[in-house]
């Protein structure tokens, strides 16, 4: 398998070769395209969304800011179809017992999350030895953009994606001379959110940076949250061929864990002190008929929790991809991965000192994907994925899905596609006092998604509907059994089938009203918690004159807080509303106001989230 892999090595250089030498420099043109429709998550390089096979979301930044969420994974979780993200309280998620943030994408995620990969500008993201993404670090200002593909995506980007993947592009400086922004809230329970932004431009070097900063005492006793991260992205563009550009953000954050409510008595849990940070530098060229990019990735943090538990990980990468364009409406793409991630943890209070563990994992890939678009209509997509593992061996994953367009207003899709994740560190090697046992023997979960979809445009774009049916054939699901000693300890026992339907709905009524709506229906077979069986959210913008009016209700029904001996569903629906007023040309001033109907509902068993909640503030941008 190794050999195999040197050997689409070795093509992929070859063709990147002779696709250098034998262009000529891409020629220059207006894009006309709509920003919604051209995504880079689909196929790791810009294209337009109705040529991907995946079925995809894309968030705005005016959607984002609307919201008035300091904290990106909430408003994801309204936005997207067969998208939920459990949360505890007024902001922060937390890690270890009691933590939040917990990401499920059609009924597939896990506690914590490991079966959605998260990436920050086309890298990936999670801890190295628990193999889980940082909910806390993912912040609402300075991003560009959220591309979301919904269902498995590991032909394109391996392990993690067996539920889906969420791409955060941030923003960059794209015009010349510079811009800035800032914003602060105030409310309740001592609740103050800070965030900057700004960058600058000259020529063909930009760059913009973004410093935030949240704080809440929490409606809770011992439920504080802190974090202040910074954000910095830069790029050069040497000619019309070529461009390097690099980013780094570094986020700290301080919280605690309030503990179980039950019985009228509460134990606060943990407190804990985290840092995290990436990096990553990507060489991109662009040519008539090819166009590609290197990239080099790195992410790091270390995890101090007051149980005792120490840590320090990391996760480095090399990730490369060229596509091949050499007849008319047919695209070649070949790619090769390299991962290596892993770290160090101990229990600073057990027995003295005792180190769980201090290893690291490789993956290597090969990918191969292929497009071919038929009489302007049809387009036919293919793709392969060979991953070898330093542990587990070898993965192959395909992917095969077609779409037509009848015209510009009607999409219908189809695909196929497998995912996989592979276990991860902790479940391998890591003894906690108290927990299930690890299992050397683990062994990586699969899945099979199969889904059609249609998409109608009318009036000229003015509304946009979007129907999706899927059905989801996972096995291998890494879950606590009991071992031939009847210890806990996590076993390869079980299997999930997950059907269900994705409705979005959107309308543009004039430049002054508009409002959208999605609503997801999930079957499962087996029930799991944090998915709910039925999910609408609803929204309506009206933005007359200096005003802007922003009000969303969102209903969740037959959502599992507990399975088992007790199984324990919550039902909820909440009202927000946003309204803001343009005093100058560059100042805003806004109120805002969640769960207005005041309900008592709980998201993460046993943390009742708060009644409601009152924010104010103001925006600055020059």
């Amino acid at each position: 398998m190794i050999t195999l892999l040197k050997t689409l090595f070795s093509l992929f250089f070859l063709l990147f070769i002779s696709a250098l030498f034998a262009q000529e420099p891409a020629v220059t043109v207006t894009d006309t395209i709509d920003i919604d429709e051209v995504v880079v998550t689909g196929s790791k390089v810009a294209v337009n969304k109705n040529q991907i096979p995946y079925t995809l979301s894309v968030i705005k930044p005016e959607t984002i800011s609307s919201s008035g969420e300091s904290s990106l994974l909430p408003v994801l979780s309204e936005q997207v179809p067969g998208l939920f993200i459990s949360e505890r309280g007024v902001t922060g998620f937390g890690v270890a017992d009691g933590s939040a943030g917990q990401i499920s994408m059609r009924g597939l995620g896990g506690s914590p999350t490991t079966r959605v990969l998260i990436l920050l500008n086309g890298s990936p993201q999670y801890m190295g030895i628990m193999g889980h993404p940082l909910a806390d670090a993912y912040r609402s200002s300075n991003i560009e953009r959220v591309e979301v593909i919904r269902g498995p995506a590991s032909t394109l980007y391996g392990s993690n994606a067996m539920g889906g993947v969420i791409n955060i592009i941030t923003k960059e400086q794209t015009i010349d001379g510079h811009s800035a922004n800032a914003s602060l809230q105030f409310g309740s329970y001592n609740t103050f959110k800070i965030a900057t932004g700004g960058g600058y431009k000259t020529g063909n070097f930009s760059n913009y940076a973004g410093i935030n900063f949240d704080h809440t005492d929490g409606h809770r006793k011992a439920s504080y949250f802190d974090i202040v991260d910074g954000y910095y992205k830069t790029s050069y563009k040497f000619n019309s061929n070529f461009k390097l550009s690099g980013d780094m953000s570094l986020a700290k954050f301080k919280g605690a864990d309030p503990g179980l409510e039950q019985a009228n008595v509460t134990i606060p849990g943990d407190t804990l002190n985290i840092l995290r940070g990436m990096g990553s530098l990507v060489f991109n060229n662009n040519f008539v008929q090819s166009n590609g990019s290197v990239r080099l990735f790195y992410n790091y943090g270390k995890h101090d929790i007051t149980s005792g538990f120490l840590s320090n990980d990391y996760n480095l990468g090399l990730v490369i991809n060229q596509n091949f364009n050499w007849f008319k409406g047919n695209t070649l793409s070949l790619g090769v991965d390299y991962k290596n991630y892993g770290g160090k943890a101990e229990l600073t209070k057990f027995m003295g000192g005792t180190e769980l563990v201090d290893t690291a994992m490789t993956e290597i890939a090969g990918l191969l994907t292929l497009q071919q678009e038929l009489f302007n209509k049809l387009t036919l997509n293919g793709g392969l994925r060979i991953d070898n593992h330093s542990t587990f061996g070898t993965e192959v994953i395909p992917t095969g899905g077609v779409s037509y367009r009848n015209n510009y207003q009607t999409l219908i899709k189809a695909a196929v596609s497998k995912g996989f994740r592979s276990p991860t560190i902790r479940e391998l090697f890591i003894q906690f006092p108290f927990a299930p046992a690890p299992n050397a023997n683990l062994k990586p979960e699969s899945s099979i998604n199969t889904e059609i979809g249609v998409q109608q445009n009318f009036l000229n774009n003015a509304i946009k509907l979007e129907i999706t049916c899927f059905r989801i054939k996972a096995k291998n699901l890494i879950n606590v059994g009991l071992d031939e000693t009847n210890q806990p300890t996590f076993l390869n026992n079980g299997d999930a089938l997950n059907r269900g339907i994705e409705f979005a709905f959107n309308q543009k009524i004039n430049s002054q009203l508009s409002w959208t709506t999605n609503y997801t229906y999930i079957d499962i077979e087996k029930p799991v918690v944090g998915t709910p069986a039925h999910k609408f959210y609803l929204s309506v913008n009206y933005y007359p004159g200096k005003w802007k009016f922003h009000a969303s209700y969102q209903h969740i029904a037959d959502m599992y807080l507990a399975i088992g001996a007790q199984e324990i569903k919550e039902n909820y629906s909440l009202l927000n509303a946003r309204i803001a007023y343009q005093l100058l040309k560059e100042l805003n001033v806004f109120v805002k106001a969640e769960n207005l109907l005041n309900q008592e509902y709980t998201i993460n068993m046993g943390y009742p989230m708060p009644g409601t909640t009152l924010m104010g503030g103001i925006y600055v941008r020059l």
